[in-house]
């Protein structure tokens, strides 16, 4: 029987209000639900609110069969929300509610067990905005095991990120992920120039990064590795929205990853997923098992 990693998704859990109502959203939430469909062990790391909106919330990990165990209810805040518009493409901007219960997550002993025990976490910047949460995943990171894979899916939102926090991030990742928009902010926040390639070939040695993976929307991704390139396309889909297709996309390279899957079969999986994905409303949608190529 194939082993069933420990996944860890650590940051912000939250509403997103999405013009037809609102759906569970925050990334490492997405992504823990991904990596559950592609038979890991998932686990979300955050904080709610002691509200009715936080209760909701606990009601959706039930129904989709995601461990609460590491979500805090955090007295005084109250559980976050994210205010989604989409463009005409489906492209969402946000609107994110400041000083809520995902900003004030506590280290504690049972994260201490927790971050020993997994075989690979997931964080990115924006939960990374109030120091007490700050503290709390680079607290996580550190007491990872060395062969943990530490995935850095950067979600730049707004100004709620700046180049300590970047330069911090990527030290301790050894993965990387981010949209062609996100590569060249991070570019030029840390004096980098070149191709995308290059950038993505620069950011590799100066942060002795395992892979890089760079999202281009309908112009395709890339993966890039020091021995390694794969490049795909885009299938042709009816979108509905993008939200949460990026953190599909990351969840199954994760899953494909510590299957030691072949770089390509993992690339061409974890398209068509996010394709998918953009086909359904929300971001938590069930994914077909004909995709599910693992």
């Amino acid at each position: 029987m194939t082993k069933q990693f420990k996944v860890a998704g650590i940051g912000e859990l939250l509403w997103d209000i999405l013009p037809q109502g609102k759906q569970l959203g925050g990334a490492p939430c997405n992504f823990a639900y991904h990596v559950y469909q592609a038979e890991c062990q998932p686990f979300v790391i955050s904080s709610l609110g002691p509200d009715a909106s936080g209760d909701e919330i606990l009601t959706r990990f039930d129904e989709l069969e995601l461990d609460k165990s590491f979500v805090q209810l955090t007295q005084g805040f109250s559980t976050g929300t994210v205010t989604i518009s989409l463009d005409v493409n489906g492209i969402p901007s946000y609107i994110i509610q400041e000083n809520v219960a995902w900003d004030n997550m506590i280290w504690n002993n049972s994260l201490e067990a927790l971050a020993k025990s997994v075989d690979a976490v997931c964080f990115g910047s924006l939960a990374q905005r109030n120091s007490v949460s700050r503290q709390t995943i680079l607290k996580f990171l550190e007491t990872t095991r060395p062969d943990c894979l530490k995935v850095l899916d950067i979600n730049l939102r707004q100004s709620f990120y700046n180049r300590v926090t970047i330069i911090r991030s990527l030290e301790f990742a050894n993965i990387l992920k981010l949209n062609d928009d996100e590569l060249l902010v991070v570019a030029g926040l840390l004096g980098l120039q070149g191709t995308d390639d290059e950038l993505m070939s620069q950011l590799m040695q100066k942060f002795s990064l395992k892979l890089v993976a760079v999202t281009k929307g309908d112009k395709g991704s890339i993966l890039m590795t020091s021995k390694e390139k794969s490049f795909m396309e885009v299938p042709k889909v009816k979108i509905a929205d993008t939200v949460g297709a990026g953190d599909s996309f990351t969840a199954i390279l994760v899953a494909g990853l510590l299957r030691n899957e072949e770089l390509k079969r993992i690339h061409k999986t974890a398209t068509q997923i996010a394709a998918f994905v953009c086909t359904q409303k929300g971001a938590t949608p069930k994914l077909p098992k004909s995709l599910l190529k693992f």
